[in-house]
């Protein structure tokens, strides 16, 4: 999957989800990913909370129109209305993060109006003494929930998919936190996306293998050509993992 930060209307990418730096043009961007064939899109207006705001449905809707791949859309997401209004611009998923932290109930709402396989949430860990703690607020504001419990709890009020987002990690390109994703992977039985750390082709390998990861979310490798899709999409199959295969 391609992750794609937007503050409206950049492309950002940090370091820690911080420092950050303007790229571009968010749709030229996820429409070039299509072409080169990523399997999905994930856009996250990374101030949209801070604002108290939702700026994203133009870019969803633009997108939808030559993007035809999955697309999941965060930040800034406070209601079932505001979730159905992304859904009708184009979003096949919607990603919660602060508003289920602060009110979890609005998980199960949105499951039961649109289903779980609608429904992600968005975890922002970071590491802590003997266990790692959700943040939110695009990863500046302490929760005081445990990480791995959030994700099991998450699913029992009916999230489909966890986006898990290692912030020790973001940014980096040193390797996803394994431990910490494997940890989440084996307290829920849903599916786990790790973003955060992605910086060479074996990490990949080691997030699906030792991390449990179901589905792995790159931004940085992408977003600066630092490796071309297609040779990501060779290694994962020479690793043994259930990817498509190499557009011709």
């Amino acid at each position: 999957m391609a992750r794609l930060d937007v503050k409206a209307p950049n492309l950002i990418k940090g370091v820690h989800l911080e420092g950050l730096r303007k790229l571009g043009d968010p749709q030229k961007f996820a429409e070039r990913y299509y072409a080169e064939g990523i399997d999905e899109i994930i856009y996250i207006d990374a101030v949209a909370s801070l604002y108290q705001r939702n700026t994203i449905v133009d870019l969803v809707s633009h997108t939808a129109e030559n993007v035809f791949i999955p697309i999941t859309a965060g930040g800034g997401v406070r209601s079932v209305e505001d979730a159905r209004t992304l859904l009708r611009a184009g979003a096949d998923k919607v990603a919660l993060n602060t508003a289920a932290v602060r009110d979890p109930a609005l998980i199960g709402d949105l499951a039961r109006a649109f289903g779980s396989q609608c429904v992600v949430l968005s975890i922002e860990a970071k590491r802590q003494s003997g266990h790692w703690e959700a943040y939110c607020d695009n990863g500046r504001e302490p929760t005081g929930l445990d990480a791995v419990k959030w994700a099991g709890r998450g699913e029992s009020l009916g999230a489909g998919e966890i986006l898990l987002t290692s912030v020790d990690r973001e940014g980096t390109r040193q390797g996803f936190d394994v431990a910490l994703t494997a940890a989440v992977s084996d307290a829920v039985g849903v599916p786990v996306i790790a973003s955060g750390g992605m910086g060479s082709l074996d990490h990949l390998l080691d997030i699906a293998g030792a991390g449990r990861a179901n589905a792995v979310a790159m931004a940085h490798v992408l977003h600066f050509g630092e490796i071309p899709l297609a040779t990501i999409r060779r290694h994962a199959l020479a690793g043994g993992l259930k990817v498509r295969p190499v557009r011709q």
